[in-house]
């Protein structure tokens, strides 16, 4: 008796669970949306398909094609062999029907692959299909924050710098009064603390899962970063993207969040961040970070003068806007409009790429 091709797909996710991959609910529908986008009768495109979709790391692609091998292509006790390929591309043409017409020698499959790769970090995350976002969400691990650094308050011993008078007088003291060699000292460099205010009101749910996925690698990148999400109320997020995984990462933020797709008050829930975390600290000498779109259902003008309170605390204020790298884009939101002179860098937020180019813009600040 046949079964249908959903319940044989789902009994692959069970038996690849079983192995140790950490095959979560939304990966496995990310699974059978990937399957059925290409093509459930042609082995490699399912194989292709779970690579990108249930494995969350390489350590998981090997344990996958065993299964994968076992599962599908044994028959009569003899399992057929699978091509081995790099786990560090995954060669599914992004415009691929799937019909496997014609065969590619494996440097062709290789430049293919890095095509679609650079392809897919170009495009807007909000036009991406599931099967893409899914493998859009692996691609985040090539994206590796620097904290901005900031001058130290103290002076460490140096090779050159400085005098230090001190030290240069207590060797003289211990060579009796004798010429020594003079001390130098300079002022290290610290690292500068990192904020992101991040959008997930209704017109940003698109981009709500890459700009949390974005918070996570600048959570991991090191322990001066501070992330909010924003909407109709302002939620402090930090210690839930702390986890290493960051599927799990993603779920607890999503646990703690309870504005998802609401309305936007952007100039409420800055004011409130202002003067619970920001006066008192956490904004001062920053790199403030807003990702959002502007469209403020509240009060233009009072986020006008909590953007003023912010550029008079933070060290720099840097705006992502997903609609800043659209052809013929013109900031007349009126949320923008109010922000503007406030903002130090403008900057685009709407793929792979974007966010790349914001960790840069962060790191040089």
């Amino acid at each position: 008796m046949s079964h249908p091709v959903e319940e044989i797909l789902l009994g692959f996710t069970r038996a690849l669970r079983a192995t140790g991959v950490p095959v979560t609910q939304d990966r496995a529908q990310a699974y059978l949306t990937a399957v059925a986008a290409l093509d459930a009768g042609d082995p490699r495109a399912t194989l292709l398909a779970g690579r990108a979709t249930l494995c969350a790391g390489p350590d998981d692609l090997e344990r996958h094609d065993r299964v994968f091998e076992a599962y599908f292509l044994a028959r009569e006790g003899l399992p057929r062999t699978i091509a081995k390929q790099s786990p560090s591309v995954v060669s599914m043409p992004l415009d691929s029907d799937g019909s496997g017409t014609g065969e590619l020698g494996e440097e062709e499959i290789l430049r293919v692959a890095a095509s679609d790769v650079e392809i897919l970090r170009q495009r807007d995350v909000a036009e991406l299909s599931a099967a893409e976002k899914a493998l859009l969400a692996r691609m985040f691990d090539a994206v590796h924050p620097r904290p901005p650094q900031r001058p130290a308050h103290r002076r460490t011993p140096w090779r050159r710098g400085e005098v230090d008078p001190a030290r240069t007088l207590r060797q003289t003291l211990r060579h009796l009064g004798e010429p020594a060699e003079v001390a130098w000292r300079h002022r290290g460099r610290r690292p500068r603390r990192v904020v992101l205010l991040l959008d997930v009101s209704g017109s940003m749910s698109a981009y709500a899962d890459a700009l949390l996925r974005l918070g996570h690698r600048f959570v991991l990148s090191g322990r001066s970063v501070e992330v909010f999400t924003v909407g109709t109320r302002l939620t402090h997020i930090t210690r839930a993207l702390r986890q290493r995984d960051a599927e799990r990462a993603i779920v607890a933020a999503g646990q703690v969040v309870p504005d998802w797709s609401g309305g936007t008050r952007l100039g409420e829930s800055l004011k409130i961040f202002l003067d619970r975390w920001g006066q008192r600290g956490m904004a001062r000498g920053a790199v403030v970070v807003v990702c959002s779109d502007g469209w403020e259902r509240g009060d233009a003008a009072l986020l006008g003068e909590q953007m003023q309170r912010l550029h008079r605390l933070a060290h720099r204020v840097v705006w992502a806007n997903p609609h800043r790298g659209r052809e013929g884009y013109e900031p007349v939101q009126q949320g923008i409009v109010a922000s503007l002179p406030y903002i130090d860098d403008f900057v685009a937020g709407h793929s792979l790429a974007t966010y790349q180019r914001l960790s840069e813009v962060v790191a040089d600040a």
